[in-house]
């Protein structure tokens, strides 16, 4: 199990200090578990969690003992996007959670060669299960899209046992789409019989209205 060591953090410290030193600020909290504020090492947290993600369970080492945890949310700084506060969620083994999975694709659609493409719908599906049987992301076999009518639904994943699929198991998961043809645009071809019926119709009312300020100036 990935360990996260956590240190006791005080409240009043401004966090952009806290962030000077190396640190993460971060709070614990979960069934039976106070709101507890710490500190976690940024480098130490940036490994464990591209390995954990928010959906395998953690040890989080803290001054009150080591704690069963998800990384529940990573709050980024939104011009450099580096994490600038972490929520852990406390589990309890005996009570079931509900988490967003990863979803991994893997092999090469048969269909690709009859010209389609494989549309992802899906990125992530979420289950229910205990923290033990919860999987670190489900995994999606490309291979079985033979044909362009082939897909795969919430129902044909393999979640492993004990784990719940809290969406329909019809949802579309990915599938085999035919590219789009876009069409060239004809350009309009111009009536040139219509620019000289409207020159000739501008000349003819210029005509007139010099014949007419000519014939008020005599006046």
């Amino acid at each position: 199990m990935i360990t996260i060591e956590a240190q006791s953090r005080d409240v009043k410290v401004n966090p952009k200090m806290i962030r000077k030193q190396g640190k993460i600020p971060a709070v614990f909290y979960g069934r039976g578990q106070e709101s507890t504020p710490i500190a976690v090492e940024k480098a130490a947290f940036k490994k464990a969690y591209e390995t954990a993600g928010e959906s395998t369970i953690i040890s989080l080492k803290t001054p009150k003992g080591a704690l069963d945890a998800l990384i529940h949310d990573v709050e980024l700084d939104p011009v450099l996007g580096v994490p600038i506060h972490i929520d852990f969620y406390i589990v309890a083994k005996d009570r079931k959670i509900e988490v967003d999975v990863p979803i991994e694709f893997i092999g090469v659609a048969p269909a690709e060669k009859e010209g389609g493409i494989v549309m992802k719908v899906m990125h992530e599906v979420r289950i229910s299960a205990l923290p033990a049987n919860l999987p670190p992301h489900i995994t999606v076999d490309l291979s079985k899209l033979v044909d362009m009518e082939s897909q795969i639904t919430v129902g044909d994943l393999a979640l492993g046992d004990g784990v719940e699929p809290m969406v329909p198991e019809t949802e579309l998961v990915v599938g085999m789409t035919m590219p789009h043809e876009e069409k060239e645009e004809v350009p309009t071809p111009i009536d040139l019989t219509q620019i000289e019926v409207s020159e000739k119709k501008g000349k003819e009312d210029d005509e007139e209205a010099g014949e007419s300020a000519e014939a008020e100036a005599k006046e």
